[in-house]
């Protein structure tokens, strides 16, 4: 077991106040507690408290000194020079098409009824029949930006930004469940339970605003995702890093206003006094109750930051329609959209939206006609998928913001049931990112001909993962954090970068 450089050895003199483990001067008190530790149980005891020390962050000393510095959501220093500061993840619940958006396959379209060639392998699906028949695509395609980007009419709003974006064709995970799949795409492990990417990326970075959430999360008004609240939870994180829900509507933030009658002073007071009884036998390893504590202070100071920060009648008549605001298919993703900005604009660290949830025909998943489905669900997000861009990119933060689009899996190039739709498929699918650090109008990795498997550049859920954090400057294998007796970090034991599509 490795010592902290802060922590001082249990045979060294400053520590144990002794020249070593067995020479301590005689007294009336011959051990003291580290001495006792480092001696029953032959050392143990001391292991176990080195254990609990462990479990202190090691994303990076905090990044300036002072009052601030007690709060866990300080900001803390990178592990290196980071291209993007913040990040913004689109999660498209129940699994995009990219065959349809992304991934032309002509040789695909030419299959289209036939019976699935052996050469291609088994497809590892949930529903589908024995035997399926190809399905091409029944997309028009074109080529755009000076890159020559391959999109579907599906997408037209994405068009313009063809060289801002790297397009990752070779994406793979694990499960083709869609809530396991979930939690891969979020924690990086299939199982719940494990801290979300959100949450690591706070835990190792801290926060550049302590008046607003380092950790937003908002989701489908119909519904919530498959996979809950365990894609935006922090595991075994401090509960300090878990994300905070922000819902639809005018009042994202619920109970956020003062009872009435309740002045600024005496409400002051009330939380010291709350404060100052749940500190009198706080554990220290008590994380929730130290969370609650510190949300209690950031709900104080986010009475005034957040009403300005959710209010966007500031937002010129242009903003508002570039974002579709004033058409009811796109307005509610619109606005979550555009508060996305507001949030990163305002140091909030990492916001994670997704588009579909609750109910299928909210959601992603074109079981039964991929055309009208993706239709749908398109024509609800590319707008103002498009428009958050083009905000980025014209107020100057897209130069130190991450944007991240993508599912927990695609779809597959066979149709299901004899019908329009397609099945889940973990094996090849296309994700996206954009801003701080990405080189646009860059492909990154291939499926085959069909676009089932990928071929070449196969990029794991691991590697998605460690290119994000390196992104924002945090090496994902330094990145860990002492769980049951094992140095744990979001990409498990696996993970590299995509060097492809940095810039």
């Amino acid at each position: 077991m490795t010592m902290r450089a802060d922590e001082t050895s249990p045979a060294g003199t400053a520590g144990a106040g002794c020249p070593g483990p067995c020479s301590s001067p005689p007294s009336a008190n011959p051990f003291n507690r580290r001495q006792f530790l480092a001696r029953t149980g032959n050392g143990f005891g001391l292991l176990a408290l080195a254990s609990l020390l462990e479990g202190e962050a090691r994303g990076g000393p905090p990044a300036r000194k002072g009052p601030a510095e007690a709060s866990p959501l300080a900001p803390k220093a990178p592990h290196f020079a980071p291209k993007a500061k913040r990040c913004i993840f689109l999660f498209m619940t129940g699994g995009p098409s990219h065959i349809d958006m992304y991934d032309p396959k002509p040789v695909l379209n030419r299959l289209d009824g036939e019976p699935l060639p052996p050469s291609f392998g088994k497809i590892h699906s949930q529903f589908l029949e024995s035997n399926p028949l190809c399905m091409g695509s029944h997309r028009r395609w074109g080529k755009y930006g000076e890159c020559g980007m391959d999109m579907s009419d599906l997408v037209p709003h994405m068009h313009g930004h063809a060289d801002e974006i790297a397009l990752v064709r070779s994406c793979v995970a694990d499960s083709v469940i869609h809530a396991p799949a979930m939690y891969q795409m979020t924690t990086g492990r299939i199982f719940m339970g494990h801290p979300s990417l959100g949450s690591w990326a706070v835990y190792g970075l801290g926060s550049e605003s302590q008046e607003l959430p380092a950790y937003v999360v908002m989701t489908q008004p119909q519904g919530t995702p498959e996979g809950g609240a365990p894609c935006w939870g922090a595991g075994y994180l401090p509960a300090h890093y878990q994300g905070t829900l922000f819902r639809s509507g005018p009042a994202p933030i619920v109970n956020l206003r003062p009872a009435a009658g309740m002045s600024p002073a005496g409400q002051r007071k009330l939380l010291d006094l709350l404060r100052s009884m749940n500190e009198q036998d706080l554990d220290p390893a008590d994380t929730e109750l130290s969370a609650r504590i510190a949300t209690y202070e950031l709900a104080y100071r986010m009475q005034s930051a957040a009403p300005e920060a959710v209010d966007i009648s500031a937002e010129s008549t242009l903003t508002r329609s570039m974002y579709g605001l004033d058409d009811p298919n796109t307005a509610e993703f619109g606005m979550r959209c555009l508060l996305a900005r507001r949030l990163v604009e305002r140091g909030v660290r990492f916001v994670q939206l997704y588009s579909g949830g609750g109910p299928v025909a909210w959601q992603w998943d074109a079981h039964d006609d991929i055309d009208a489905n993706h239709e749908k669900m398109c024509g609800l997000t590319d707008r103002p998928v498009g428009a958050l861009l083009a905000d980025l990119k014209r107020t100057g933060l897209l130069d130190e913001t991450l944007v991240v689009w993508g599912g927990e899996f695609g779809r597959t190039p066979v149709r299901q049931k004899g019908g329009r739709g397609r099945d889940h498929n973990a094996t090849g699918f296309t994700m996206w990112m954009a801003g701080g650090g990405v080189r646009g109008g860059t492909i990154v990795g291939a499926t085959d001909e069909i676009g089932m498997n990928a071929v070449s550049d196969r990029a794991h859920v691991n590697d998605i993962h460690a290119t994000i954090l390196h992104l924002m400057g945090l090496d994902h294998t330094r990145l860990t954090f002492l769980h049951g007796g094992r140095d744990e970090r979001l990409t498990d034991v696996a993970g590299r970068v995509l060097e492809g599509l940095l810039a």
